[in-house]
């Protein structure tokens, strides 16, 4: 008996190498799922949509398809008797328990931040996709420490946040001037000292688990002298990196050791979203929370904007709390013909409609 493979939501490269979505197809299932370095796949008989394709990879999250026999039954496969088995039918996670198991998902972050500034963890990793609010909840626990501070009559902040690129002499500068215990350094979305050796090599000795963590620039340098920054130092502050990286699937070999020797130096935080539905209860948890208050729409003002999106998930640019805010600009701008906008601006079927 041929298996079929219900594919909710999925993606394959077609000849010229692009990305083809998939949603809601069948397919006559070749291998079955497997995990790879690079997320979950299966091998489906893919000539239905690539011509003289009987072996198509299709990338896929595990919670993402079904396997149905000829008569559209569910079916599970048994691969050690290689028979097909019933279904045996599990808990549906309901959305207020989906929600509840994100919000305990930051929840984690808040805390991990909080031990960051307290000095009881000196770093931490939080990796996730873009535009689910990983920031946000860093920037909340971070400006309560900060105002804590200014209670208690100091001046200078305690915590700075770095973005965009850094060179490895800028890295150490930075980190001399973040260097004194309960300072606290952010680098958001600052990718480039994850790509560079010598950035690497600062990071893992400022983060190291000894008693005292010395840094040292032992290369010629006038900038340093003209800041009058030593070529060797102790450093006593915590580290935050907010990153889209998932450091467990960087290609580069050597870049991966120096990634996996900074998470075990490191406590590390995978927010990890894998399908639309937990996106979209993210962005619904954020805007119940507050997120467009400032905008006066009232409650079902912020329900249009979510419900545009939703209309539109598979054909929007991307599924964030950004878009939402692209989105409530729009419509705070012309309440009339925001949605006309939106479409126009907001979503890939639009710019190829062009």
């Amino acid at each position: 008996m041929s298996v079929k493979i219900r594919i909710r939501i999925g993606s394959y490269r077609d000849s010229d190498s692009r990305v083809v979505e998939v949603h809601n197809q069948v397919f006559d299932l070749v291998k079955p799922f497997r995990a790879g370095t690079k997320g979950g796949y299966v091998v489906v008989d893919g000539r239905l949509v690539v011509p003289n394709k009987p072996n198509l990879r299709i990338k896929v999250a595990e919670n993402e398809f079904t396997l149905e026999d000829e008569m559209g039954e569910p079916v599970v496969l048994d691969e050690t008797k290689t028979e097909l088995m019933p279904v045996i039918e599990q808990p549906v996670e309901t959305d207020e328990v989906a929600m509840a198991r994100i919000r305990k998902s930051f929840g984690v972050l808040d805390q991990m931040t909080d031990a960051v500034a307290e000095g009881i963890v000196r770093g931490l990793i939080v990796s996730g996709p873009p535009g689910i609010g990983k920031s946000f909840g860093v920037e909340q626990v971070i400006d309560g420490y900060e105002a804590a501070n200014r209670l208690r009559g100091n001046a200078l902040p305690l915590t700075e946040v770095v973005k965009g690129s850094m060179t490895p002499i800028g890295l150490y500068q930075t980190l001399f001037m973040n260097k004194n215990k309960g300072e606290i350094l952010v680098f958001d979305d600052c990718d480039s000292i994850l790509f560079d050796e010598v950035a690497l090599n600062m990071l893992k000795a400022v983060l190291d688990s000894g008693k005292k963590r010395m840094l040292s620039w032992k290369s010629e340098s006038h900038a340093l002298k003209r800041e009058g920054i030593p070529d060797r130092f102790e450093f006593k502050g915590g580290v935050i990196f907010i990153t889209n990286v998932n450091f467990e699937n960087v290609r580069s070999k050597k870049i991966q050791d120096h990634l996996k020797a900074l998470m075990s130096r490191c406590h590390y935080i995978d927010l990890k979203m894998d399908s639309k539905r937990d996106l979209f209860l993210r962005i619904n948890q954020i805007v119940k929370d507050g997120m467009l208050e400032e905008y006066g729409f009232g409650e079902e003002g912020n329900a249009e904007v979510i419900n545009f999106m939703t209309e539109n998930k598979d054909i929007l640019r991307e599924i964030s709390l950004r878009m939402v805010l692209k989105i409530a600009d729009l419509k705070k701008m012309d309440p009339k013909e925001w949605k006309h906008l939106a479409y126009s601006t907001c979503t890939v079927q639009a710019a190829k409609a062009r």
